[in-house]
Formats: C-alpha cells, sequence, structure tokens
C-alpha cells in the first residue's frame, strides 16, 4: 500500500510517500480501506518528535480515517465487510489501509459523505471528551472557546449550543469571527484587536472554557470564570507555564483540568463513541451541526497540508483524500 513516511528530520520536507506492508486487524480491530484522512495539530507534534505514538499503536501519522471495512479481526460482531465508517486510529491513517479498534468507528452519518466523515472523529472525540463530560457543560452555562475557528474549535462551538448554552469564541481575524458566528456562537472575539477578558466579563463571564493557547491565557481564563467554572486545557500552543494567583481559584470555587485523547484506553474511547451516537450523530442528520471543511490534497502532498495547518490561515479542517469516493 502507499503510506507517508515523515523524519528524521522535523519539517513537512521529511514527508515522502513510499510503499509498505497492509496492516492486518488483531482481536477487536477493523481493516479500513481508506478513502479520506483528516489532518490533525497532533501529526504535526508527531512528525516534529514531540508527541510519540503510545506502545503498539502504528509509527505513521494520521488518527482518523473514512473509508471501507475490509477485514475484521477475531470478536468483532458490529462491523461487517463492506460497511462504510469513520474512525478514530491510534495511528496508520496517513496510508491507503489503517486498523482501529472497532469500538471506535462510526457508521456516516445520513447524508454525510465519506469526505466530510473524515473530519470528523478526531474533533468530536476531543470536544465531546473534554466539554460535555469533563467539562459538565450544561443548559443556560455559558462557553468560551479558544482558537475558535480551527476544526475543534468549531466543533465545541456547536456542541456547546447543541447543549443548550451561550458560547463565546476567540480567533484572530474578522474572517474567523465570522465563521465562529456563522457556527453557532453567540459573541466572536477577534482577540489581536479587543480584549477578551473584558468583553467576556461584560457579558457575564464563562461557567466552561475551552483553552488550546495556555501560557498567559491562563490567568485570563482564571479571571472571568464565574463562581464553580470550569477551566479545560487540550492544548499549549503558546506555552504550558503561566504565573497564577490561586486564591481566585479557592474563592471561586474553580477547577483546573485537562486532557489528551490518544493515551485513553480503548474502553473509554469506546464510551464516547457511543456518547457520540447517541448525542451528536442525530443532530448530523437533522442539520443542528455540520462538517467544517477548509482545503483537501492529496495524500501525496500531505507535506503541503501540514504547512497549511502551521501557518494557522485554515478555518475548520484540512483532508487529505486517499482514493476517490
Amino acid at each position: 500500500m502507499r503510506l507517508i513516511q515523515h523524519g528524521p528530520e522535523p519539517g513537512p520536507e521529511s514527508m515522502r510517500l513510499i510503499e509498505g506492508e497492509v496492516p492486518q486487524p488483531g482481536a477487536g480491530e477493523i481493516l479500513i480501506e481508506n478513502h479520506w484522512v483528516g489532518v490533525n495539530r497532533p501529526d504535526l507534534l508527531q512528525r516534529a518528535g514531540a508527541y510519540p505514538p503510545p506502545p503498539g499503536a502504528s509509527p505513521i501519522l494520521g488518527l482518523e480515517a473514512a473509508g471501507r471495512v475490509v477485514a475484521v479481526g477475531d470478536a468483532v460482531t458490529e462491523w461487517q465487510v463492506g460497511d462504510f465508517v469513520t474512525a478514530l486510529t491510534p495511528g496508520g491513517a496517513y496510508a491507503e489501509y489503517c486498523v482501529a479498534p472497532a469500538g471506535h468507528a462510526l457508521p456516516l452519518p445520513e447524508g454525510i459523505g465519506l469526505r466530510e466523515a473524515a473530519s470528523l472523529p478526531e474533533n468530536w472525540f476531543t470536544v465531546w471528551a473534554n466539554v460535555a463530560e469533563i467539562g459538565r457543560l450544561a443548559a443556560g452555562e455559558r462557553l468560551l472557546v479558544h482558537g475558535g475557528s480551527s476544526g475543534i474549535g468549531l466543533a465545541a462551538i456547536q456542541l456547546g449550543k447543541l447543549l443548550g448554552a451561550t458560547v463565546y469564541a476567540t480567533a484572530g481575524s474578522a474572517e474567523k469571527c465570522d465563521a465562529c458566528k456563522a457556527f453557532g456562537a453567540d459573541i466572536a472575539i477577534n482577540y489581536r484587536t479587543s480584549d477578551f477578558v473584558e468583553i467576556v466579563k461584560n457579558a457575564g463571564g464563562a461557567d466552561v472554557v475551552l483553552d488550546m493557547v495556555g501560557a498567559s491565557y491562563i490567568p485570563r481564563n482564571v479571571s472571568l470564570l464565574r463562581p464553580d467554572g470550569r477551566l479545560v486545557m487540550i492544548a499549549f500552543l503558546a506555552g504550558g507555564r503561566a504565573e497564577l494567583d490561586f486564591v481566585q481559584v479557592m474563592l471561586k470555587r474553580l477547577t483546573i483540568t485537562g486532557s489528551t485523547m490518544r493515551p485513553r484506553s480503548v474502553a473509554e474511547k469506546t464510551a464516547y463513541r457511543d456518547a457520540l451516537l447517541h448525542h451528536v450523530w442525530p443532530a448530523f442528520v437533522d442539520g443542528r451541526v455540520r462538517p467544517s471543511i477548509y482545503a483537501e490534497f492529496p495524500l501525496e502532498q500531505a507535506g503541503d497540508a501540514h504547512r497549511l495547518m502551521e501557518s494557522n490561515a485554515h478555518i475548520g479542517k484540512i483532508i487529505l483524500k486517499v482514493r476517490g469516493d
């Protein structure tokens, strides 16, 4: 099969198309003939040597794929050869074939094709885990999403509205703010020209903050959280160190937490899959939520896809085409 190899140099120029062996599914796994795969920021980190795959995972980049099931491992009963799925993978998606745990695959929502479906798993597993479960966002509360125009951000905005919250979002341009509003944000703040702390405080503060920036944003997030608020961190694009007065944390009874998705157990991710099937997949069918694809590249141009993501010019998801639908 064709696959993307990377390294040892850390830059996108290290990525090249080579031939390799088709993986075989183990017990509880399915083999997917990939048609489209998603590009995610953890892929960039892994390529640069900063995010190694967990033990037993494929060293090939790629955390989500959509395609056709072509083989099933022992003890797999929910999928059959010929089924079309989109799946969260432990790695290996930048290839013509990849394996995934059967419990991490989802059917395509009615009306959603393979191209769009490839953009869903990594973002939606992440936002469900961090906004709905860890962040415990409830109807009537207020959610602040940083990086609102990213794939994660647009999914988080939509999940916030689906759960009945008021949603604020930050982004770095007027165009990106417009995109946040188009996907449901009640207030979109250009952080380059406005003080998001002042705006959110004047609007009443936030109950949950989903932060992927870190560094100087951490004390600013704490300052705008309402009593019993939750700060959930999923990345540190600006760094993981900050100076913080914890008196505010104590007086407002705040929770500061964070998580990563890839190291979680198969059982945990299967539970997130089940929650998405119950709570979110029906919303794709009736149009309450939708995919957000910005650009596509053929598999052999994966390096160009990484350069685009590194530029931060994109709005929504970047995907790779492996073969036609």
